[in-house]
């Protein structure tokens, strides 16, 4: 399954030249709508006005929402009943707030920069920002056009290709630059991805289900991205230790015809007392077809008679498709699929995403003991 990452970088690596000129007057359009509002969120971030981000899930659950033959229906019913059907559309509206707040972080960044240095942001753009940009040679020019799908002439096209081009550096220049910056700045991001209730008192966990972040992971031993993404969980659980509990959670996903039997090999595995330790055998060495579950219980010294007559019997069937059941009501699609004390995210996933996660739930466990505190007293 292509996740909404995987999508966008999709049509960002997709796009042409081409498409850009024929949209041209467009994005000027967009560009100038863009910049009032950042503006316009600037100054009010300025002036103290903070906008409301409907990402926080600050909605009353017991707003009533309808009313059916006299009875009320609350936003706590639509959640606890329907909340798996809302959950990616709010994932989608979180990644759309959450690109416009980095937009309007980088902009405030460099707007208190060149308040700093006491000039204007033109200036700081022009003297600080782009001053080693290098528009690009005629060779480079005729190289790249080679590369556009268009039958218009090499002179026809030379200055867009040329405006595209220098953009791009400034671009990148620009992103550079507020880099830099970021990583000066004391910067705590609030806005967190929808919530919802997870049930984790059966699941497989590594440390305490009281850590103040608990992370769970719903996988397909079959997925690459799965494959992918494990060392970089077991060195997040390293990194923050009685921090951090991390579970998993079967979703096996029906493209793969033997991730389901795997999962229940994980299983069989944990009745013996080695469930993580088979888990990080089958991400690992990739091989999920019975006769390697069986010898990857072999290799960790399990009882292979009672291993072979868990996994034949289909014992563990049943809660692998209770962990299945439950990702469906939560409208989860694909694999792997996150929740950080309840808060959703998914696709393919850097470790700096992760640790991100991870430090916005500890800061704010962290600030609610101070309150707590503070009320005490």
């Amino acid at each position: 399954m292509l996740n909404s990452n995987a999508l966008c970088a999709g049509i960002c690596d997709g796009a042409n030249l081409a498409h850009f000129m024929n949209d041209s007057a467009l994005s000027k359009r967009k560009e100038s709508i863009m910049k009032w509002y950042a503006g316009f969120l600037i100054a009010g971030l300025c002036a103290g006005a903070v906008p409301a981000l409907h990402g926080q899930n600050d909605t009353d659950p017991a707003a009533v929402v309808a009313r059916v033959s006299g009875e009320n229906l609350t936003m706590a019913d639509l959640q606890n009943k329907e909340g798996g059907k809302l959950l990616q559309a709010e994932y989608q509206y979180y990644l759309n707030e959450r690109k416009a707040l980095e937009e309007l972080i980088d902009n405030r960044l460099l707007a208190d920069e060149a308040r700093k240095r006491n000039i204007s942001l033109d200036q700081l753009l022009n003297t600080e920002v782009y001053k080693g940009v290098k528009d690009p040679t005629e060779d480079q020019l005729e190289v790249y056009y080679e590369g556009l799908d268009t039958q218009e002439p090499y002179e026809a096209v030379r200055v867009d290709v040329l405006q595209h081009l220098r953009e791009l550096r400034r671009t990148k220049a620009r992103a550079a630059f507020v880099e830099n910056l970021r990583k000066q700045a004391n910067i705590n991001v609030l806005l967190m991805p929808p919530a919802v209730n997870l049930n984790i008192a059966k699941a497989y966990t590594k440390g305490s289900q009281e850590a103040p972040v608990v992370f769970v992971e719903f996988a397909d031993y079959e997925c690459p991205y799965c494959q992918k993404v494990n060392p970089q969980i077991q060195q997040l659980k390293k990194d923050y230790g009685d921090k951090l509990a991390v579970v998993y959670k079967d979703f096996p996903l029906p493209m793969h015809h033997s991730s389901e039997k795997a999962a229940e090999a994980a299983r069989c595995a944990g009745a013996q007392g080695k469930f993580w330790e088979y888990h990080d055998v089958l991400f690992y060495s990739k091989q999920v077809d019975v006769d390697a579950l069986k010898e990857h219980a072999r290799v960790l010294k399990l009882n292979g008679d009672a291993f072979d007559t868990c996994l034949d019997s289909g014992s563990q069937a049943t809660a692998v498709k209770q962990d299945l059941e439950e990702g469906k009501d939560l409208g989860l699609t694909g694999t792997p699929s996150f929740f950080v004390n309840g808060h959703f995210f998914s696709g393919v996933i850097d470790y700096g995403t992760l640790k991100d996660m991870v430090n916005q739930q500890l800061n704010l466990a962290a600030a609610t003991h101070a309150k707590e505190q503070i009320s005490q007293k």
